[in-house]
């Protein structure tokens, strides 16, 4: 849920906080019910719950109001069943690696909906993710009514669309697709176990994959995944940073521009934490390496889920010690330049680029000379703070 705006000590001293597109998320995931099957089973089969489709992990949108389309359980009911009938410990000790079905992942509820689901004390509007993408394996038994579903969205004139491309979602919705393309991704990128290699099976609503130790009722082999903590696979995140980087007289930014970036699109500089280093150290790492400046102190601004597969981008502001300022990028070959841009010049370009949903536009006009992010990337967030919001600068 996002964070309240209430004027604090902190908020005085750091500013408010910062909802960065993909987060925010209008659910409450209820994720100490995720194993809970009866609660699973009524959220599921309740008329209010909603459906969101996905083929090729994008979801379906209606072209028309630009938002996601949902469909109800009758509409997927031929093609899901109710995998939540029996509890979690029954269906895992009657696991059946042959007996295929698509993926699905409960998400959370949406508690401004009243007549939703209710659980104890918990109510609202389920919403479940589900995969759509036509099975490629012989055994799978529901590719005629996943079939169904796909022509069903593309005749309502809901296609599958490339989010990345336009950011065309609201925030809110826009989290709520990140959620599950990130659960249904980990869940694709996983079907066997890393201890014993044998299929694995997916639980807990989706968030969670176990290894049984029985499949068509015959006991498998030992598996080091089966012990008293590692006995349940976890989705992970990976750790990204992304960073303003100020020169140390505070009117320049530092931006780098990566050999694949479209002619003259220029962005912070990022990379992604290595085992056993902290935020900081892989904030002045990675921007050592990439661009040859060295950095003195490094706060941490925003975060930003980034489901493309699974990153976790933390932004930083940085600044530049004053004999660490030369530029030379002889370390690492992904940067094709990177420069020094004066703070005018970077507003100017940041202005064209909110009026832009997409990463790789072209209408900037010909006398700038840079392209930078679109507003729904945290690398404008960043760069926004620094040039026009002074987020370098102490707040009191």
């Amino acid at each position: 849920m996002s964070a309240a705006s209430v004027i604090t000590p902190l908020t005085k001293r750091y500013g408010e906080s910062v909802d960065t597109y993909f987060s925010g998320s209008p659910l409450n995931r209820v994720s100490f019910l995720r194993n809970d099957y009866t609660f699973l089973s009524s959220a599921l089969t309740h008329p209010t719950t909603k459906f969101m489709l996905m083929e090729k992990l994008e979801p379906a949108i209606d072209t028309a109001t630009g938002t996601l389309k949902y469909y109800t359980y009758s509409d997927v009911k031929d093609a899901i069943g109710n995998p939540f009938e029996k509890p979690e410990s029954e269906a895992v000790a009657a696991w059946d690696s042959s007996k295929t079905a698509p993926l699905m992942v409960f998400l959370g509820i949406d508690e401004s909906v009243k007549d939703g689901v209710t659980y104890g004390e918990y109510s609202g509007q389920a919403i479940f993710a589900l995969d759509v993408t036509a099975p490629t394996s012989e055994l799978a038994t529901y590719a005629s009514t996943i079939a169904e579903l796909v022509k069903k969205a593309v005749d309502a004139d809901a296609p599958f669309t490339l989010v990345r491309r336009n950011f065309v979602l609201s925030p809110g919705e826009a989290a709520i697709y990140a959620m599950a393309r990130s659960y249904l991704d980990w869940n694709v990128r996983n079907p066997f176990c890393a201890g014993c290699g044998a299929p694995t099976m997916s639980v807990n609503g989706g968030a969670k994959r176990v290894c049984p130790p029985t499949d068509k009722g015959v006991e498998k082999g030992p598996c080091p995944s089966r012990g008293v903590v590692t006995n349940i696979s976890f989705p992970r995140s990976d750790p990204t940073i992304i960073v303003a980087v100020v020169n140390s007289t505070g009117d320049k930014l530092l931006l780098g521009r990566n050999k694949r970036f479209p002619p003259k699109f220029y962005s912070c500089l990022a990379g992604f934490c290595e085992p056993g280093e902290s935020i900081e150290e892989a904030v002045r790492r990675e921007v050592w390496e990439e661009s040859g400046v060295k950095l003195g102190k490094v706060a941490i601004y925003a975060s930003q889920p980034w489901p493309y597969p699974a990153s976790l981008m933390v932004g930083a502001i940085a600044e530049a010690i004053p004999d660490g300022e030369g530029i030379h990028l002889e370390h690492d070959p992904e940067l094709g330049d990177a420069q020094w841009f004066p703070f005018p010049v970077v507003q100017a370009a940041l202005k064209v680029a909110e009026q832009n949903n997409i990463l790789d536009f072209t209408d900037t006009p010909t006398e700038l000379p840079i392209k930078l992010p679109p507003s729904k990337a945290i690398a404008h967030n960043l760069i926004h703070a620094v040039v026009f919001d002074n987020a370098h600068l102490p707040k009191i």
